[in-house]
């Protein structure tokens, strides 16, 4: 063997130990969602009450604040970052349904906190935020703690009255259809109650419970959209949320803003 068929060996090795070094290394795996679709059902998008306050800011081009108040399941437990809230994720979603409008959206969650909890923090969470649209989630604890709400009617009333003193809009969110909640033998009338409180106050409700229930009931199993608390959704079940809420928010709008051209129209 001569010595240029050594070198030329030699190179070969080293063109191939080169070649291992240089494989690029696979990325890692982008997280897996449900392979379910996020569809809005027609009948769960009616909120009930007037969002007029949030229609006028955005017919005149008037940047929107929005407040959501509530415990862990605003906070966001069980996301994988402060950006997979539902809030966060919500201000995605209203910029899709209103490109032009600026959203500004206050995420005042602290986890594990009922209605007496939040109301003592209602003048620094929500009054000096002056927000156009006030999200309140409530009654989870309350439920999985087996405290009754139907005592706190009075105290619910009273938060709505210091909403309105700011001329906001309201939307009640009620408890999340999860496991630890539905366990619970009270859930359907903690439901019914906040539905009700909704309907004499004439406030919007977003029945979060029906739209998750759908869910669950459609194919989808619990761990496709909670973790495994059993009781706080995941990114997909809060993005999914903040979908439904999102269209909810754009039918309750739009209506108004139609009827007001419809109206100017004929004159």
């Amino acid at each position: 063997m001569t010595l240029f068929d050594l070198a030329g060996r030699a190179t070969k090795s080293l063109a191939a130990v080169l070649f291992v070094l240089i494989v690029p290394v696979a990325a890692p795996a982008e997280p897996s969602y449900p392979k379910h679709n996020c569809d809005t059902p027609r009948d769960l998008m009616g909120l009930g009450g007037s969002l007029s306050h949030v229609a006028r800011k955005i017919e005149r081009r008037q940047p929107v604040t929005i407040v959501a108040i509530g415990s862990s399941s605003t906070a966001g437990a069980g996301a994988s970052s402060p950006a997979a809230s539902y809030p966060s994720r919500l201000a995605v979603e209203l910029r899709a349904q209103f490109p032009s409008q600026q959203f500004n959206v206050i995420n005042q969650g602290v986890n594990g906190e009922e209605v007496p909890d939040m109301l003592k923090r209602f003048d620094a969470a929500i009054v000096a935020q002056k927000p156009d649209l006030v999200l309140w989630q409530l009654g989870t604890n309350s439920l999985i703690r087996d405290h009754a709400m139907t005592d706190r009617g009075a105290a619910i009333r009273s938060g709505l009255n210091r909403i309105r003193a700011v001329g906001a809009d309201v939307i009640l969110i009620d408890p999340q259809y999860a496991p630890k909640v539905i366990a619970k033998p009270l859930a359907p009338q903690m439901v019914d109650f906040i539905a009700s409180v909704s309907k004499q106050e004439d406030v919007g409700l977003f029945r979060r419970f029906e739209a998750m229930k759908r869910w669950n009931e459609d194919g989808m199993p619990f761990s496709a959209f909670t973790i495994a608390d059993g009781l706080h959704m995941n990114d997909w079940g809060y993005a999914c949320m903040a979908h439904h809420l999102g269209v909810a928010i754009a039918e309750a709008v739009k209506r108004p803003i139609v009827s007001a051209k419809a109206t100017a129209a004929t004159r």
